[in-house]
């Protein structure tokens, strides 16, 4: 018995590692009953097997059993016991897959001296290596991971995940880098890389002369992808900061349709006996169709989703399924008529969750959120795994020649890509992108299962070179993945590459940034630029007034965006309140795990604190929005071209000439020095009033004296200074008084303009030509004869 038991146990440990599809895996050994069929395959996943009228009805298995024909089963010691392996071997072995995929990502997490160290995806790979090897060494056949199943079931959840979260406003910001490296990128690299295999393959030998053009320009529009998942299994771990962040990983979402394109069009024209100029130019307008009409299947799905949440609110436990369903729909819907179903994704994820989430409750979102994030982890180690065993499993063809001149050349084209692009870019951008960023975007082009998948999907018929394509794509990818996503890590640290910081939005902070927003829109109305922010401001003016009246249901279609975001917030905080245990003071029958069992939700009829009924606030937010807006709106049209000349412009810069230079004189005189001992000489007082006028204060015992009226708008110029007051000595009947000879000339600053008037406007009476003629004559008495040298300035008896 226990020799039985040990010849059963590889048996059973065969049965516990089956593959998720079983047309390549394990079989079972045990007879069928008789009347039974070999079980069809549908799509790589193997079908159920036919049910009979027996089957069907089981109450007819008594029937049958005492039929005419004598046959009948054999007597079990229980009767309702048995062993039916075949019978849920399929969601067995799926359960099993997912249950490994759990662990290994479990115990990565755990071991965190190695996730430091080693990329989670390589470790992932590893295992799908060891369990493939396992299952080859005990004489079965490991499972390949089928196209079908890649695309059809693993990969729209990592996309999805990645749409319905994708950060909008740097995705927006950066969408023409993006689309440069994504579009133009890819094109050069599939062309580049085509180009040079297929001089490779003329000169290679024997084994390379039969790969023609076309089919290296398909291996190289299938190789020069980035892949996504790849992309966010790495960047996620060395918290890249947000711009190269968002470069990269939105380059590898929107090659997709570069992919899909070049993909079917090598494809198509494999099969031509010849291919014409019309076929080229139907060619490059099918990327147009391909790319424009998968995010049309998106915004299509993603508004039904938007306006299917609005009916919602008596049944919020179904959701979070229509978000699903119509993503994956539009999904499918794209790949029927092959389109790009990844930007399919991507459009609807992106309309329809401000409207969904305005729509549906708080834990509806809350499940939206984890159900993605757990599909997507899953299904991403998933593929990571089954990269491994298919590699164990495939059949392979090794080409020194071809796969390490893949691998040179794939680096080479992703570098002179990558610096010519940018050099391109950074003239128009204006937040440059440094040498430092252009390296982490070169090194960060990685590899991944989608040009594995693309790969197995080629017919031997038309591509007999398949295998030898394989495992050259094996080879990129590990190398792409291993090599490079072990060292992007200590890289990003050696080159000090600012990484993410991770902050909490604050309600000061949106409100800046909707300030901002404002008023980079105003600024481009005004100089008459239609730039990204105009046309973003049109857009959210068109979905304020009408698209939300249509998609959100209640007073929320309403609602401001910016106490939208605060009520967000507030929702926020509160529930990381109740989940640290911070509300103490709050009953224990009261459950913790909503914030909307804590809050009433009817307000109380009275309150302490007195405030405003919602009709007075809407009327308040109403004359705040409509006075607020009023000058954008009356200036919108308004251009530099178009804009009327101020026939007040010139006086009013006169005048702010005028107190400028009266500033400038305050801020000068403030750092002079005034002598002790003033010379009371008219001629030094004229010398130093043309030097420093306001140093000198009238005299409190001069009435009688001449006064000097000084202006001190312009200190320096001559024309400043005026003396209507001024009397020669001796003159008016009275001889001169010792006194008065010893005062000299007495300065008194001009009387200031009364309020409400200007210089500018109202002239005084210094302003008339024969009084500006006669200051002239007293401030420049003229030529003088120079001083002999040793004699004083001032001579005696003056």
């Amino acid at each position: 018995m226990g020799a039985a038991a040990l010849r059963a146990l590889p048996w059973a440990l065969l049965l516990l590692l089956g593959p998720l599809l079983p047309g390549q895996g394990l079989q079972a050994n045990a007879t069928r009953v008789s009347g039974e069929q070999p079980w069809g395959e549908l799509g790589g996943i193997t079908a159920a097997p036919p049910a009979t009228a027996q089957e069907v009805h089981p109450l007819n298995k008594q029937h049958h059993n005492h039929s005419s024909d004598g046959h009948s089963k054999p007597r079990k010691a229980f009767p309702v016991l048995g062993i039916d392996y075949s019978h849920v071997r399929i969601p067995f072995e799926i359960s099993l897959w997912i249950l490994l995929a759990c662990l290994m990502k479990m115990g990565f997490h755990v071991m965190s001296s190695v996730s430091k160290v080693v990329p989670e995806s390589c470790l992932l790979i590893v295992v799908g290596l060891l369990v493939g090897g396992l299952i080859k060494a005990v004489g079965e056949k490991p499972p390949i991971l089928k196209s079908d199943i890649f695309f059809l079931f693993l990969l729209p959840p990592i996309i999805l995940d990645a749409g319905y979260f994708l950060p909008l406003r740097q995705f927006t910001e950066n969408l023409g880098t993006i689309l440069i490296f994504a579009v133009v990128g890819t094109l050069w690299n599939a062309f580049f890389l085509g180009g040079l295999m297929y001089a490779v393959c003329q000169i290679g030998g024997s084994g390379l002369n039969h790969i023609g053009l076309l089919a290296n320009l398909l291996f190289g529009s299938i190789i020069s992808a980035v892949d996504p998942v790849a992309v966010l299994a790495v960047f996620e771990e060395i918290h890249i900061n947000e711009l190269l962040h968002i470069l990269v990983f939105g380059e590898s979402l929107l090659n997709d349709a570069v992919t899909v394109v070049l993909y079917h069009l090598f494809e198509e024209f494999a099969n031509f006996e010849q291919v014409t100029i019309i076929d080229i130019i139907l060619g490059f307008l099918s990327f147009f169709v391909v790319s424009l009409g998968g995010v049309f299947v998106g915004v299509i799905y993603g508004l039904i989703a938007a306006f299917t949440s609005r009916f919602t609110s008596n049944i919020r436990v179904i959701e979070p399924l229509f978000v699903f369903l119509y993503s994956y729909m539009a999904y499918l819907s794209a790949e029927l008529f092959h389109l790009s179903g990844i930007m399919a994704l991507i459009a609807s994820g992106v309309v329809m969750r401000p409207y969904v989430e305005a729509n549906i409750s708080h834990k509806s979102h809350t499940t939206i959120k984890y159900f993605l994030k757990m599909w997507s982890s899953v299904s991403e180690t998933l593929i990571f795994i089954f990269l491994g065993v298919s590699t164990v499993a495939g059949q392979h063809y090794w080409n020194w020649t071809f796969v390490i001149s893949t691998l040179l050349f794939c680096l080479i084209a992703r570098v002179l890509g990558v610096l010519v692009l940018t050099w391109f870019i950074n003239k128009f951008r204006i937040v440059k992108l440094t040498p430092k960023d252009q390296f982490i975007i070169a090194y960060g082009g990685l590899r991944g299962a989608i040009a594995f998948s693309l790969c197995y999907l080629l017919d031997y018929e038309h591509f007999n070179m398949r295998d030898m394509f394989l495992t050259a794509i094996i080879t990129v990818i590990f190398f792409t993945v291993f090599v490079q996503g072990m060292t992007i890590r200590p890289l990003v640290d050696l080159l000090a590459v600012k990484k993410k910081q991770e902050t909490k939005r604050s309600i000061n902070e949106e409100i800046h940034t909707q300030f901002l927003d404002h008023l980079l829109t105003g600024i481009e109305d005004i100089c008459g630029h239609y730039g990204h922010h105009h046309w973003k401001d049109k857009l959210n003016r068109f979905n304020k007034k009408y698209v939300k009246k249509c998609l959100i249901a209640g007073e929320r279609s309403k609602e401001p965006q910016l106490i939208a975001f605060y009520h967000k917030m507030e929702m926020k905080q509160a529930i990381e309140l109740v989940e640290s245990g911070g509300l103490g003071k709050i009953p224990s029958t009261i459950s913790a795990v909503s914030i909307q069992n804590i809050s009433p939700k009817t307000l109380p009829e009275e309150r302490v604190i007195p405030t405003l009924s919602k009709d007075k606030e809407e009327e308040i937010r109403k004359i705040l929005r409509s006075n607020l807006q009023k000058t954008r709106q009356r200036l919108r049209s308004y251009n530099r071209h178009t804009l009327v000349a101020d026939p007040y412009e010139e006086a009013w810069n006169q005048m702010l000439l005028r107190r400028q230079k009266i500033r400038q004189a305050d801020l000068q005189n403030a750092y002079l020095t005034v002598p002790a001992n003033k010379i009371d000489s008219p001629t030094m007082s004229r010398a130093r009033i043309g030097s420093d006028p306001l140093a000198y204060e009238p005299k409190p015992d001069s009435e009688n004296l001449p006064i000097i009226t000084i202006d001190p708008a312009s200190p320096q110029s001559p024309e400043s200074v005026e003396l209507p007051n001024e009397v020669p000595k001796g003159c008016g009947g009275l001889p001169p008084s010792p006194e008065e000879d010893e005062e000299g000339l007495v300065m008194r600053p001009k009387e200031p303009s009364s309020p409400g008037t200007d210089d500018v406007f109202t002239p005084g009476t210094s302003d008339s030509p024969s009084s500006q003629r006669m200051l002239r004559c007293l401030s420049d008495p003229g030529p003088r004869q120079e001083p002999e040298e040793g004699e004083p300035f001032i001579p005696k008896g003056q």
